[in-house]
């Protein structure tokens, strides 16, 4: 993975970097936003599959932030990080069974294994030993959430599911302990690393899922 951060030396926050440039920036976000009745039910089953494929196997990138980070200030948001993903997996494969299987587009379709791909990619991310790496990772994960959780609740409620509410760290609390562990440029820039290489990945699933649908449309 060659190091390329989005973010400049006089960067936005934490925050507001994940919101320009994460789930939020997608165009297939921004259509679902302005009309999620045109989701047909492939594409729901695309949204709740493909996220379970990423996201959904224990352990995952907050799981193995968590074994490679020895920072004592960084061990509460991380338990709470780590319980919240426990809920949120278990929320995904509900979803995942109650949307169905999913179709393919066409007979060489290799969009399963683009995104094994793309977790064998978060993974590695997360498990890096370059300090600050795989908490940067678990902190875009966390932030970027914010911007996929509404969608997964749209996508229970149409299921016949009652999504509970995400347990996860507040923006506020992650946004300060990103701040108070960049001091060191070192792992600033490592944290920036990890939150950038998130973010490209989901940016990627999102397209994914747009050119899908937009193959089931045209055939």
């Amino acid at each position: 993975m060659p190091e390329t951060s989005l973010i400049p030396s006089a960067r936005p926050s934490l925050v507001d970097h994940v919101a320009e440039h994460g789930t939020q920036s997608a165009s297939y976000i921004e259509t679902i936003e302005s009309d999620f009745t045109a989701l047909s039910g492939a594409d729901i089953a695309d949204i709740a599959h493909f996220l379970c494929v990423l996201h959904g196997r224990h352990p995952g990138v907050v799981d193995h932030a968590a074994t490679k980070t020895a920072d004592v200030v960084a061990r509460e948001w991380l338990v709470e990080a780590m319980d919240g993903f426990s809920a949120e997996r278990a929320f995904l494969t509900t979803l995942t069974v109650a949307a169905g299987p999913i179709s393919g587009v066409r007979t060489e379709d290799q969009s399963n294994a683009t995104v094994l791909a793309q977790r064998k990619a978060l993974e590695m991310l997360s498990q890096s030993d370059r300090n600050g790496c795989a908490l940067g990772a678990s902190f875009a994960l966390v932030l970027d959430w914010q911007a996929i959780r509404p969608l997964l609740e749209k996508v229970a409620i149409k299921l016949g599911i009652e999504p509970r509410k995400a347990i996860l760290p507040s923006a506020e609390a992650t946004h300060v302990l990103n701040t108070e562990l960049s001091q060191s440029s070192a792992v600033e820039r490592a944290i920036n690393f990890g939150v950038d290489q998130i973010l490209t990945q989901h940016r990627g699933l999102w397209q994914l899922l747009e050119a899908r649908k937009n193959a089931r449309n045209a055939s």
